[in-house]
């Protein structure tokens, strides 16, 4: 069902190839800085140093300092598909997909919550960086809607707005969602995916989802 969106663009000098050291050194590097103290304060010094690189071995590769988060920002985006993956299982129920979906988005942002704060930053100042973000969630339109399509021409969802407006729309959501989770409020986290679910699910199948089983319900079941 559906497909996975297409690999994300980077902006690199060159195009990038596995193994390259001293590019991989330097996005470590800015991922480190970035954890110590957030990414305004970082300079292309500071990554270029910390790689153990020159300043010109960064320009190598990076026009600018917003280029290189981008690159770390295309690694975030692989694993958001790993999470989209769940929304085109077809072994599991619709319900249960979405479920899954937005619970392992969620766990990718907890794992990466400095990342995406730094993303955001810099899109704020550069249009370039702000046209990539858009164009990684504009990326999962074309398959969430053919999924919709799918579910309703086979029954399992109703008859409802286009499907490519109301994926959008989700996307856009869950994109805004995203934006506001606090780490410092986990009971929020929780509440903020349970509802972005529940409108995932009433969305596409005019119902609310099946209630996550808890662990006393797991026991019982067992039992």
């Amino acid at each position: 069902m559906g497909r996975r969106p297409d690999p994300p663009e980077t902006f690199d000098r060159r195009p990038p190839y596995r193994g390259d050291q001293r590019r991989a050194a330097l996005l470590a590097a800015l991922d480190e800085l970035i954890r110590e103290g957030g990414f305004e304060a970082v300079t292309i010094a500071d990554i270029s140093a910390r790689a153990g690189v020159t300043r010109s071995a960064f320009y190598f590769y990076f026009e600018n300092k917003a280029a290189c988060v981008a690159a770390l920002g295309a690694e975030m985006y692989e694993e958001a598909v790993g999470a989209a993956d769940h929304l085109f299982a077809d072994a599991a129920p619709p319900q249960q997909r979405i479920h899954d979906m937005v619970a392992t988005l969620v766990e990718v942002w907890r794992r990466h919550e400095y990342l995406y704060r730094a993303v955001l930053e810099a899109s704020r100042t550069s249009g370039v960086l702000r046209e990539m973000w858009d164009g990684y969630r504009e990326s999962f339109v074309a398959p969430v809607a053919a999924m919709i399509d799918e579910e309703r021409a086979a029954g399992r969802a109703p008859a409802g707005p286009d499907g490519e407006t109301l994926a959008a729309l989700l996307l856009e959501l869950s994109d805004r969602t995203l934006e506001r989770l606090d780490v410092a409020d986990p009971a929020g986290i929780e509440r903020r995916a349970e509802t972005l679910t529940t409108i995932w699910t009433r969305s596409i199948f005019a119902e609310a989802p099946a209630p996550a089983p808890t662990p006393a319900s797991r026991r019982r079941r067992r039992a």
